[in-house]
């Protein structure tokens, strides 16, 4: 087992060079399915963090009742509705039949409100079909959906509460041990766990890298919405998914960083948002 501290020349290797020619579409399209009539917020945050990432397009698919308020925070947003309140079959089949076919990858379940289960499995398993990248976070994150994953290019960024609900296991406090269940759990189902904590644990069974951020500032609301939609928009460029996900929780702790410099312990997730491309604009190359 190969265990590596994120540093800026590791991440470097995992954020492709743009050519200098590229069209819109060649640079990632996303998609984030998310939101519920209490938690309008995350998709937009996740939406938001994958264009400012460097991501073209962004298709962002909400309840009905969040459309309007999505639509309205930003102009950049491509707003497909969901037919119905939460994911049910049909809004599933529906969407489907909506999204772009050539869609790079997808994140689901911030903030999502889903109505059985049977929906959501659908789902993951008619986008893997076409091959799209996944990331799976917040209710997107229950033991039903592990068997569709194994090596399907998929990452799962669960908190502690959620890893247990995904795995069965509680993550200990003790670094070590809270390693190890990481890497025997992305090892035995065949995906990259992206354990997000004080120290975040990214593992695909066989390599792994720890990311300390010493940003308490970071506790705020909305922070793993912001990640989701790192993972999402460098997982559209990067095919691998150990390596999005690192480059992402990177990313994810130096504009945090370098919010909680500005700002203090007064930061909210909207505040991250404006300092990812500032943190990534080091990362630029053009070939």
């Amino acid at each position: 087992m190969i265990r590596k501290n994120l540093t800026l020349s590791i991440v470097k290797k995992f954020i492709p060079a743009r050519k200098a020619k590229s069209r819109k579409g060649d640079n990632g399209i996303v998609l984030v399915v998310g939101g519920s009539y209490i938690y309008h917020g995350a998709p937009i945050l996740s939406s938001i963090a994958a264009l400012k990432c460097g991501t073209d397009l962004v298709y962002t698919s909400v309840p009905k009742v969040n459309v309007t308020p999505t639509r309205s925070i930003s102009p950049n947003l491509i707003v497909i509705p969901l037919v119905d309140q939460k994911l049910t079959l049909g809004a599933v089949n529906k969407l489907i039949g909506a999204l772009p076919h050539n869609l790079h990858s997808a994140t689901i379940g911030m903030g999502l409100a889903i109505q059985e289960k049977n929906s959501l499995l659908h789902f993951v398993k008619s986008l893997l079909d076409r091959d799209v990248r996944l990331s799976l976070d917040a209710s997107a994150l229950i033991p039903d959906v592990l068997p569709l994953l194994a090596n399907k290019n998929v990452v799962v960024t669960p908190h502690a509460g959620e890893f247990k609900r995904l795995f069965g296991e509680s993550p200990s406090n003790a670094k070590n041990e809270r390693i190890k269940l990481v890497e025997n759990k992305a090892k035995e189902f065949g995906i990259t766990v992206l354990l997000k904590g004080a120290t975040d644990v990214i593992s695909n069974g066989s390599i792994t890298y720890l990311n300390e951020k010493k940003t308490p500032a970071m506790t705020v609301g909305g922070t793993g919405d912001v990640l989701s939609g790192l993972v999402a928009g460098l997982l559209s460029v990067n095919r691998n998914p150990l390596e999005s996900a690192a480059a992402a929780t990177f990313v994810n702790g130096l504009a945090g960083k370098s919010a909680q410099k500005k700002l203090g312990l007064h930061m909210t997730s909207m505040d991250l948002l404006d300092e990812i491309p500032i943190v990534m604009k080091p990362f630029d190359r053009i070939v």
